[in-house]
């Protein structure tokens, strides 16, 4: 991968913003002279120091004048603080042009916009674009999955500085920020969906008689291979479902359980009662 000539700052090292941070550095992305933490937990921004050999800061609007990229890494709770802090200090404005990816939930852009833009002048916005991004937390495995959306003054070189940085944690995909709600009920809560559905498989095969670690090797691995050969075969998972279902078969037998009792619908309802949930939390 070839080198990310800029400079980075997180502003909270939480657990997403480590793994981001890893996987920059793994890849060869940035040296870690070029990354700057900054977090209200003075040991955790130690333990980072020490774990990965960046730069450490005490001050939110240190790491936000001095880094080309800024990314705001926080709870959502904690963004109108944060975003206050970094708009109300003296001498706020944006010198060079900044970009700012914000990965809190919930916080849409135009909230963002309404703490930075207003004192600023009209070059300075321009200078200032937003991209939020939903990843979920299978990119601590570097296995996420993230949707992207940019505001008005992104350019495409902005978006592909957002893009390079978060495809070292896995895949991204841009939309509409209309559509992350939707995003956030599918992926970004989608791993929960993914564990509760391997924890009723465990509690299963136990019921029937197999030990629970043997059902939990059973279950997990189940379906790292199906999600594998969903990924290599290129074909559809109602087609791959019907190979493996034969008529009068095992399979049948426990596919019409899922049918009888509204499997598919109570997904579908699942994902959109997520979906207006998100919608109600980003205002």
């Amino acid at each position: 991968m070839a080198e990310f000539n800029q400079t980075v700052g997180f502003i909270g090292a939480g657990n997403m913003g480590e793994a981001i941070i890893g996987a920059v550095l793994t890849s060869g992305l940035l040296p870690a002279s070029m990354i700057t933490i900054a977090d209200a937990d003075a040991d955790r921004r130690a333990f980072l120091t020490e774990k990965y050999g960046v730069v450490s800061l005490s001050s939110n609007v240190t790491l936000f004048e001095t880094c080309r990229v800024v990314f705001l890494a926080v709870k959502p709770q904690q963004m109108p603080g944060i975003l206050e802090e970094l708009s109300s200090h003296n001498g706020y404005k944006v010198q060079d042009r900044k970009l700012i990816i914000s990965i809190a939930a919930g916080f849409p852009i135009r909230r963002i916009e309404s703490f930075l833009y207003p004192s600023l002048d009209e070059a300075d916005i321009k200078n200032l674009p937003i991209i939020r991004v939903m990843p979920n937390t299978p990119a601590l495995v570097l296995c996420a999955i993230s949707g992207m959306s940019a505001n008005r003054f992104a350019t495409p070189e902005d978006i592909r500085m957002a893009q390079n940085l978060l495809e070292a944690i896995g895949t991204v995909i841009g939309f509409d920020e209309q559509e992350l709600d939707a995003v956030t009920a599918l992926s970004g809560s989608g791993p929960a969906y993914v564990f509760y559905l391997v924890e009723s498989l465990i509690e299963a095969g136990t019921k029937v008689g197999l030990d629970p670690d043997d059902a939990a090797i059973l279950a997990t691995k189940t379906l790292r291979g199906a999600i594998k050969l969903l990924e290599v075969s290129g074909e559809s998972p109602r087609d791959l479902r019907r190979k493996v279902t034969s008529p009068g078969g095992t399979t049948e037998a426990a596919i019409e359980i899922f049918e009888s009792r509204g499997f598919k619908k109570t997904v579908v309802e699942a994902i959109a009662a997520a979906t207006q949930r998100a919608q109600d939390l980003s205002g």
